[in-house]
């Protein structure tokens, strides 16, 4: 099914402006926690917090916000006890967005955040194909009505990539898709497959935007310009500003998020997304641990 409409028709011309991190905003502001629900549990209990930082990230410059959904899975839900409200939590998280939208009276769009349905950084838990598609077309028919295009990230393998796009494209919507890849720098996935053979995997999906996030912006660096050339529609970057991911990473276990870097300031992550955009990026915003200041620091590049 084809697109009525790209996302980027929508969007200023030249470098578009994503928000930062939600989850460990949240985190950061008393709102959320490292339990199993993580970015979800302020869905339930501080609303209000939610459309706070979406708002700040509108006050930064943000062209797009994205819905607090990462984390409403029903991986999630399910251990406890809340596999009924998965829906319910899905729509708040787009609704939430709405109203930031409408009270800042800002033109932003809204993007449906679809993340890793079996566990972040762990292509050895994504399931079968049909199992992984089936999770997303869930999640995907719970966002579609609210959204106004999908943003598939931190995807860490290939067949979980084609499984969430096609997804998302099921609901007639635009999709974004972005992948994690090795701390290292390396131009592989998480899963050590390869960035170029993960790009012809989806190259005929009809994606609107191929992107790489939740990656030190260091390795985003040394890649970016790989998938710039191969790729033909528009590229973006995201980093996250954590210490590295611990290899077999669980959040559902003992290991919590790992630290934040100290060393990543609003003005020094924006050296690297400078570099990003000299590389191609039509595309740059921040994941974990990058927050509205940073976004700020972007604005201003972006402008300058």
């Amino acid at each position: 099914m084809k697109s009525m409409q790209s996302a980027f028709d929508r969007l200023p011309g030249g470098v578009v402006l994503l928000d930062g991190g939600m989850g460990q905003e949240l985190i950061n502001r008393k709102a959320s926690g490292q339990g199993v629900l993580w970015s979800a549990k302020a869905l339930f209990d501080f609303p209000d917090a939610v459309v706070a930082v979406h708002e700040d990230y509108i006050r930064a410059g943000a062209d797009i916000i994205t819905t607090n959904s990462y984390a409403c899975i029903r991986n999630n839900f399910a251990p406890e006890g809340l596999a009924d409200r998965l829906g319910e939590m899905n729509r708040l998280a787009a609704e939430l967005a709405q109203r930031a939208r409408d009270n800042m009276g800002q033109p932003v769009l809204i993007a449906g955040s679809m993340g890793p349905q079996n566990g972040s950084y762990r292509p050895d838990l994504v399931g079968s194909y049909t199992e992984t598609e089936a999770l997303y077309r869930e999640q995907a028919d719970f966002l579609a009505p609210h959204v106004d295009f999908f943003i598939c990230e931190t995807l860490s393998c290939l067949l979980e990539a084609r499984a969430a796009v096609t997804a998302a494209r099921s609901t007639g919507k635009p999709v974004w898709l972005s992948w994690s890849i090795e701390d290292t720098g390396a131009a592989r996935l998480r899963s050590g497959e390869a960035v170029e053979d993960a790009w012809l995997d989806i190259a005929e999906s009809e994606v609107d935007a191929v992107l790489l996030n939740c990656s030190p912006p260091e390795a985003i660096s040394r890649v970016l310009p790989a998938l710039t050339s191969i790729s033909t529609v528009p590229v973006g970057a995201y980093a996250n500003a954590f210490t590295p991911i611990p290899e077999k990473w669980d959040f559902h276990g003992d290991q919590s998020i790992p630290p934040s870097r100290t060393d990543l300031t609003p003005s020094a992550y924006a050296q690297h997304a400078s570099r990003w955009i000299a590389g191609g990026a039509r595309v740059i915003g921040g994941c974990c641990e990058v927050g509205p200041a940073h976004i700020a620091e972007l604005h201003r590049l972006r402008n300058s």
